[in-house]
């Protein structure tokens, strides 16, 4: 006669049994170490034989290795002690959910947490109602920046992949950008953003073209202007340097070459058009080429589409210029940004005259002017 696979896990068991209820005769009877040896390798056997309840927890921190949590929007208590249970965090889902039932003042913020594995069930609750200890990445995006510069960070601070942020940023409308806009340029607002893990770059890309919106609508800018003040207030950063007072007359000599039907002549669309991110600089026949949708040289009004990403200052200056008969201006320092406003061509030409002086005037000056 055969011996059942069954038969013999029945065996196995009541071999187990036998054992454990030697032992606990041994730790009744002999206590000390031995006792506290067979309660670690056999607590809950040794529970069951001597009736006692069966402990749900763990104590303590825990160990390694380290597991990760994620809390979604909308997941609630049941949720939470339920994964902290799968993933080996805490010992059962009651001590976890009876620590929530007691206490209504434990919440969770959605996010990415790292915790051990056997920690207690109040060590991990510790940790996770703490938004302080959610996994996030800190992204700036600096005033002015272009757009590639922008999902490059994007990209190095949340370690996503580049080409994740390119692909994601394809089709600017995906965001609710006006139909006219060529790409998201201008559309992600310049700031400080913390990112949790995880998230993808539309994620990324949505947040930031929505925090571009809510400061926009915040200053009553209706949804049919967005574009055309979004193009303006980047006009504005790029040219006016680093001197805040500066913002609001750029945007006046703008607004006025634009209402006398004047061209804007700005270098600064001319080189973004070229694809010369980095520079205002430009060339005689670069100036000249109507290919160029950015050219103002060449081009009435504003430019196609904003050539950065302006920030508040900017917007600010775009939707409140300052007074004046103002039609050019030239900085005359571009170390200190010190800028000449002037009203006729004369008051102008001085001005450039000026500028060009401080070029010549040294070494480091001049490699400013290059």
């Amino acid at each position: 006669m055969t011996t059942t696979r069954s038969s013999h896990r029945s065996r196995k068991a009541g071999a187990r049994k036998r054992l454990v209820a030697i032992i606990v005769a041994a730790v009744v009877v002999v206590g000390g170490t031995g006792a506290g040896i067979a309660w670690t390798l056999f607590e809950e056997e040794i529970r069951s034989v001597l009736g006692l309840p069966a402990h749900n927890d763990y104590t303590g921190l825990g160990t390694a290795p380290e597991v990760t949590i994620v809390i979604a929007p909308g997941d609630f208590g049941d949720a939470v002690a339920q994964q902290l249970v799968d993933k080996g965090v805490t010992k059962s889902f009651d001590a976890v959910y009876d620590l929530l039932l007691a206490d209504a003042s434990l919440t969770f913020t959605p996010g990415t947490y790292v915790l051990n594995t056997a920690m207690s069930a109040r060590a991990a609750l510790d940790i996770l109602t703490n938004p302080a200890n959610r996994i996030v990445a800190g992204v700036t995006i600096p005033e002015g920046t272009v757009l590639p510069t922008a999902l490059q960070l994007l990209s190095d601070e949340t370690g996503i992949p580049l080409a994740d942020f390119e692909s994601a940023a394809a089709d600017p409308q995906l965001y609710g950008v006006p139909a006219e806009a060529p790409s998201l340029e201008g559309y992600l607002f310049p700031a400080t953003y913390e990112f949790d893990d995880g998230v993808t770059a539309q994620q990324v890309l949505q947040r930031l073209v929505s925090e571009t919106f809510t400061r926009l609508d915040a200053r009553g800018v209706e949804p049919v202007d967005r574009h055309r003040v979004l193009t303006l207030a980047a006009l504005i950063q790029r040219e006016a340097g680093s001197n805040a007072a500066d913002f609001p007359k750029v945007a006046r000599v703008f607004l006025n070459r634009i209402e006398a039907d004047w061209l804007l002549q700005s270098d600064a669309t001319v080189a973004y058009g070229t694809g010369n991110l980095d520079t205002v600089w430009t060339t005689d026949a670069e100036r000249a080429d109507e290919s160029n949708p950015y050219n103002t040289y060449v081009h009435a009004g504003l430019p196609i589409g904003p050539i950065g990403l302006p920030g508040e200052i900017a917007i600010d200056a775009a939707l409140n210029p300052a007074a004046g008969e103002w039609f050019f201006f030239v900085p005359v320092n571009l170390k200190t940004g010190e800028t000449v406003f002037s009203e006729t061509t004369a008051q102008h030409d001085a001005a450039v005259a000026q500028l060009r002086a401080w070029c010549r005037a040294s070494d480091e000056n001049a490699a400013y002017c290059e």
